[in-house]
């Protein structure tokens, strides 16, 4: 698995942990207000371009070349994302090639609202890199966590609504370095099922 860090969690949310240039923590926050079509659920093995803009400002792909986890997932179930992170095979950890990328749906708020929002995902993330922080050391991974750690806020629906999910609230997909869809499960899936597709 190449995930550029990967440990998922919160943003309001979080991330997953997964080397800066390897398993990278994508917990990835969205920030978009681009209309975006509507899709049918998307099918294992077709290619998928579908970029987002994290809650640092990072620009990021589906296709640009890592093994990325997108975890689209509400307030609600952000642990979920957590959970996946946690499962992401230490190999994996602070691998360049792999990163977890969280999409949190936090509905439609006004300006202040969503800055507030962002101030406390941002927050979360940063306690999550601390909480990730182990793994990293046993790996003798020295650089800051938090780097590794994307995370997109989905204030309008419209990053979930690319990946075909609409009333869902929790999804998790894996694309291949060219953005082929190469796994994708309604639930949060064992080790070994993950493992099994980041190889």
């Amino acid at each position: 698995m190449t995930i550029n860090n990967l440990s998922a969690i919160l943003i309001l949310g979080t991330c997953l942990l997964v080397k800066r240039s390897a398993i990278q923590f994508l917990f990835c926050v969205a920030i978009s207000s681009t209309p975006a079509p509507l899709l049918a659920d998307l099918s294992i093995g077709r290619v998928y371009a579908i970029e987002f803009t994290d809650l640092n400002g990072n620009a990021l792909s589906t296709g640009d070349d890592h093994i990325s986890i997108v975890i689209v997932v509400t307030r609600a179930t952000w642990t979920k994302a957590q959970a996946i992170g946690d499962r992401v095979p230490d190999i994996y950890v602070g691998d360049s090639t792999h990163r977890l990328i969280t999409i949190v749906k936090f509905g439609k708020h006004t300006g202040p609202v969503r800055a507030l929002l962002a101030a406390g995902a941002r927050r979360r993330l940063n306690a999550e890199a601390r909480r990730v922080q182990p793994r990293y050391a046993a790996r003798k991974i020295t650089h800051d966590p938090r780097h590794d750690i994307f995370a997109v806020a989905d204030f309008e629906g419209t990053i979930a609504a690319r990946l075909g999910v609409h009333n869902d609230t929790f999804r998790i997909f894996v694309f291949g370095r060219n953005g082929e869809l190469l796994a994708e499960w309604n639930d949060v899936p064992r080790a070994e099922e993950l493992a099994a597709v980041l190889k």
